[in-house]
């Protein structure tokens, strides 16, 4: 497989994309690096059009099968409505929502993982990596998981949509934002108050997304503290933007801003199981259908 390393979004430390290239190398990938994606302009990796410039001739290059997003950040949002993509598989998370979200618009999968910094820096052998391995390498995905007290029991099939929780918020209202009753939404965040988190789901609820969804999955909020003036939790909050819906809810998922953040599909179909003694995650890869 042919991917290249992108930086659409915020700076990063150019040891992690030469180490990721390392690491997708040894995994018998070939592996080249966009012209920008070491840069620096501002708080991004270049200026918004030659982070663009970077993305559209990625999708545009038939020679490569798979983008690989160095980081997130914020930037995306600048040049969305801009980028022109093709099939191919897009990795990455957080800021890269805006891109999982414009491939579901044109229903292509991808795939939401860990990007540069944790490829170049966990050890080889941590469940992320080796996840991430056997995913670029066609298998299947499925995760068997503790239940978590917030889960709710139930079986749902439906298209993954979503990813991070504040850029899935902030594409309401545009066409980048696609939810149906074939929807399991999944949430995930970083460093954000309760109360903002409470305003977003609410957004979301009085807008019918938590209703016109078939499941939800609730990823890790990292760094996101409880505040006492809100009378509860962090996780009852997020609890009850779906407590009035009878779809499953599969609380804790592994895959967010930590180390273990494990690859799902974005844009493709899933199905998730809650019981009294497990939760449970299983795709179809669909490496094989997207890569020829």
């Amino acid at each position: 497989m042919h991917i290249r390393i992108v930086s659409p979004s915020s700076a990063i430390d150019p040891d992690y994309i030469d180490g990721a290239k390392q690491v997708l190398e040894s995994w018998g990938h070939r592996v080249t690096i966009a012209a920008h994606a070491k840069g620096r302009y501002g708080g991004g990796a270049g200026t918004p059009e030659e982070r663009l410039g970077d993305l559209n001739e990625a999708f545009a290059d038939s020679d490569v099968d798979a983008i690989l997003c160095s980081r997130g950040g914020y930037g995306l949002a600048q040049i969305i409505d801009q980028v022109k993509v093709t099939p191919k598989l897009l990795i990455g998370f957080s800021d890269i929502t805006c891109l999982h979200c414009l491939l579901g618009l044109h229903g292509i999968p991808s795939l939401h993982a860990i990007m540069a910094k944790h490829i170049s820096r966990l050890p080889e052998q941590s469940r992320p990596v080796q996840a991430l391995r056997a995913v670029l390498g066609g298998e299947d995905i499925s995760y068997h998981l503790p239940v978590s007290p917030f889960s709710r029991k139930g079986e749902s099939v439906g298209v993954l949509r979503g990813g991070n929780l504040s850029v899935f918020y902030g594409l309401q209202r545009t066409p980048y934002q696609i939810i149906d009753k074939d929807s399991i939404l999944f949430i995930e965040d970083i460093d954000e108050q309760q109360y903002h988190i409470d305003r977003m789901l609410q957004n979301l609820r009085m807008s019918g997304v938590m209703h016109n969804i078939s499941g939800f999955i609730v990823g890790q909020f990292s760094q996101c503290q409880d505040d006492e003036r809100m009378a509860c939790t962090l996780q009852e909050t997020i609890q009850k933007a779906s407590d009035k819906e009878d779809y499953p809810v599969l609380a804790d998922f592994p895959a967010g801003h930590v180390d273990l953040n494990l690859p799902i599909f974005m844009n493709t179909e899933c199905r998730i199981e809650v019981n009294e003694k497990e939760a449970v995650f299983t795709q179809k890869n669909p490496i094989k259908q997207l890569i020829k």
